[in-house]
């Protein structure tokens, strides 16, 4: 029975997984026409019933009204820019590229987790840093005619992402995934609301950059066709979202997470199919080093540790 949930939960993470990816390609997709808080708010409107279920079933809807309120909220804020930096990256930015700088986000918790939880790092996790953050710089190739700066901004979403999921981590012990999920998209839409607001009241509506195009211009109605794709995206985020929740639900924690993964390999295949995107060596390159280094993280994550106190009740 423990294989077979097994199975089942890295069968759900691998296809969640999968959806998200597809979610990046449509962003991609309605970058130049749209804005992408535009994007976001018509993707949080689908996911909102959606959610509202997942969370009834899962605890029931007055679990909403949490004594966390404003840490949610925060957590929420915080994954606002993450999102939106990503977002933003895609726009001049081949797929494989903006997921595998993305992917240097579980390396980068293992450096939060220090003094945040207090968790102490061996020197083979800080090796595996070190290697993750080499791949890094073979993407990035800084002050050589190849660097492109919107590069940055995935960096700076794996960055913020990383650090929602260190907090996530303390709130976890007493909040449900999916309550999470639903402050996280609530403070989505408000966001995107109040981000497109500033810029129209201000008159900015072009940059001159497509990543920065991407956030400023005006919202405009999508055409039915463009309309879809983002109500697509709404789906695709409560249901992958619940497929991934499910995978740790079913299976070894240690065991699935190297399966998130899989997305370096769909990005860029969708970059490939849909844009007639081709990775660049280096690119290839880096994401080996980012994932050897995961990898490595992970599994020595999963070894219980020697001769440590036992941790807090506030660490998982």
């Amino acid at each position: 029975m423990r294989a077979n949930r097994n199975l089942l939960g890295i069968a759900s993470l691998i296809f969640g997984v999968m959806l998200f990816s597809t979610q990046d390609a449509i962003i991609k997709a309605i970058s130049h026409d749209h804005a992408v808080t535009l994007a976001m708010a018509i993707r949080c409107i689908v996911s909102l019933p959606l959610l509202l279920l997942l969370v009834h079933f899962e605890c029931g809807i007055a679990k909403l009204r949490s004594p966390l309120f404003w840490a949610l909220v925060m957590r929420g804020g915080i994954l606002l820019v993450a999102y939106t930096t990503y977002y933003m990256g895609l726009p001049a930015l081949p797929l494989a590229e903006a997921i595998a700088l993305f992917f240097a986000a579980p390396i980068i918790v293992t450096i939060l987790s220090v003094p945040m939880l207090g968790e102490k790092v061996s020197p083979q996790s800080w090796a595996a840093i070190a290697l993750g953050f080499i791949g890094v710089l073979v993407i990035l190739q800084p002050g050589t005619a190849l660097f492109n700066p919107a590069a940055l901004f995935s960096l700076a979403s794996a960055a913020t992402y990383a650090l929602a999921m260190v907090i996530a981590r303390r709130l976890g012990v007493s909040e449900p995934a999916t309550v999470m999920a639903f402050y996280q998209n609530a403070v989505y839409f408000v966001g995107a609301v109040l981000i497109a607001a500033f810029f129209a009241v201000a008159g900015i509506d072009n940059l001159g950059h497509p990543s920065f195009d991407f956030l400023v211009r005006a919202w405009a109605w999508p055409n039915s066709y463009d309309l879809f794709l983002m109500g697509v995206c709404g789906v695709i985020a409560a249901v992958a979202m619940s497929l991934l929740t499910n995978a740790y639900r079913m299976a070894d924690a240690n065991l699935v997470t190297v399966f998130e993964y899989t997305g370096m390999i769909w990005s860029p295949l969708w970059g490939f199919l849909f844009f007639n995107e081709i990775p660049r060596w280096t690119t290839i390159a880096g994401l080996g080093l980012i994932f050897v280094a995961g990898c490595i993280s992970i599994g020595l994550a999963a070894k219980p540790p020697l001769n440590t106190a036992p941790a807090s009740k506030n660490s998982r």
